[in-house]
């Protein structure tokens, strides 16, 4: 063999080897999973956003739960193509890709073909985390309480008048007690005279008339000023409800279940109603978002029809709106949910336990300023409000509230 033929064999050799090379100085191999906490919480992230939907870590969901899939599936490369192109894997005749499909009603798994191998080793490291800790049990409150944001009752003044209400009534009854003291001690002074007529002891010594009580004045009064006290509560009652709609709860087009869809499957609230970190409103769900799951799930419900037959016909499904602030306020979603941090169930109340939901809230603007008054602002991570913060710790040691930033202004809601 001359040296030449040598050298091109040698040649060939090194750049077959190349990849090899390459593949072995990836930061992870096939089977190693990361650990650290940042990819951990990176693949929680991810997770939450794109696989909660329709997979649990230790229960089936709409998919299977996913517990020890590290293990269970033929290797991480399959992992990998399959979460990046799932019909592509079960069109090639794998074996367990479309045992999965069989089992699962032929329903396939969404695509992510902008995954990197990275973001998916990130989700894995998640999951084994979470496979490791075990299934989280639930915490039970020891009073059974839930923890929701400005008072129940504010912005009405009932409160207020069934405290004036009550007050006046007290008063009522010292004055009567003190006039009944009064005439007991002038009766006494007066039956001690031996120079009174019999007309005068009469006056003195009444006799009890159930006749002469219902028509004399001080029982009259009393009624008129009873029945004035209860109509006015019951007036300005009725003016404080006026555009006040806590507990509707209108008829839909379409049987929706919250209780079914955020409660016992647990679908994030962002899945549907996306707009609600990102824009002033939360925006309804379109049909195409039903369909994502839809298109296999209870396709010959009755229900599900109407959206299959809403696409068809191209017309929007027309929902009732429950959650109506007036055009004078201006409420913004993203700032609350997203830069405050505040969860749906503060303002909308329960709705994984509701068949149909209705409005949790008053919504008014004294339960609105109640909240203000009432919140700590998140200010963890946030450089806009470090000098703020500062600010307010010369001048305070309480938390830094929604009303320390202006949450108080006119100009903040009405503009």
């Amino acid at each position: 063999m001359t040296h030449n033929k040598l050298f091109t064999r040698v040649l060939i050799l090194l750049t077959l080897s190349l990849p090899l090379l390459f593949i072995g100085s990836s930061s992870y191999g096939q089977d190693e999973i990361p650990t650290e906490p940042e990819r951990i919480s990176e693949g929680q992230s991810l997770f939450n956003g794109n696989c909660k939907t329709c997979h649990k870590v230790h229960e089936k969901l709409v998919g299977p739960a996913l517990k020890d899939v590290y293990d269970r599936a033929p290797s991480i490369d399959w992992i990998v193509n399959f979460v990046q192109n799932s019909s592509k894997v079960i069109a090639s005749g794998d074996e367990y890709a479309n045992a999965l499909y069989e089992e699962y009603n032929k329903t396939q798994m969404t695509a992510f073909p902008s995954f990197s191998r990275d973001q998916i080793m990130s989700i894995l490291a998640y999951i084994k985390d979470e496979t490791e800790k075990g299934p989280a049990v639930a915490a039970v409150s020891t009073d059974g309480a839930t923890a929701t944001g400005g008072g129940e009752g504010s912005g009405v003044p009932t409160s207020y008048i069934n405290a004036i209400m009550v007050g006046l009534i007290i008063v009522l009854v010292l004055i009567l007690v003190v006039l009944i003291l009064i005439t007991t001690i002038l009766q006494k002074y007066l039956n001690q005279k031996d120079d009174l007529d019999e007309d005068d002891k009469a006056i003195v010594n009444p006799t009890f008339s159930f006749d002469g009580l219902i028509k004399s004045k001080p029982f009259i009064f009393i009624v008129i000023f009873l029945f004035a006290a209860i109509s006015f509560k019951v007036v300005i009652n009725n003016l404080y409800a006026v555009g006040v709609q806590k507990g509707y709860a209108p008829k839909q087009p379409i049987a929706f279940s919250h209780k079914l869809h955020a409660g016992q499957y647990e679908i994030d609230c962002n899945y549907c109603h996306t707009g609600v970190r990102i824009s002033k409103s939360a925006n309804i769900p379109s049909p195409n978002i039903c369909m994502n799951c839809h298109s296999a799930i209870k396709t010959e419900s009755p229900e599900i029809q109407k959206i299959y037959a809403a696409i068809e016909n191209d017309k929007p499904i027309e929902w009732v709106r429950i959650h109506n602030l007036p055009d004078l306020a201006y409420f913004n979603h993203a700032q609350h949910v997203q830069v405050g941090g505040i969860e749906c169930e503060t303002c909308h109340g329960e709705i994984k336990e509701m068949e149909v939901v209705q409005q949790a809230s008053l919504l008014t603007m004294g339960w609105c300023i109640d909240c203000h008054r009432k919140t700590d602002v998140n200010t963890k991570g946030n450089e806009y409000y470090d000098k703020l913060v500062e600010l307010h710790e010369q001048e305070s040691k309480e938390a830094l509230k929604v009303e320390d930033i202006g949450g108080l202004e006119c100009s903040k809601c009405h503009y």
